[in-house]
């Protein structure tokens, strides 16, 4: 029973490794992941609700192809 007050989660590995925040470059945090905070998350939300980003779209081949003929 000399074991059972250790902690045994200090040699536990992260779920995925910490990134830069994708809007200011500070480390990541888990909670807000991949943003480092609040204000973070909301920017960039504010930029895809404003259409700041888009997603580009292909044109579906069968339909250019039906046109042409």
């Amino acid at each position: 029973m000399s074991g059972e007050g250790k902690k045994h989660g200090s040699n536990v590995e992260p779920l995925r490794p910490t990134r830069p925040c994708p809007e200011c470059g500070r480390p990541s945090v888990r909670e807000r992941y991949p943003f480092c905070s609040e204000r973070c998350r909301n920017v960039d939300l504010n930029r895809w609700l404003s259409g700041s980003y888009a997603i580009p779209v292909a044109d579906d081949e069968s339909k250019a192809d039906d046109e042409d003929r």
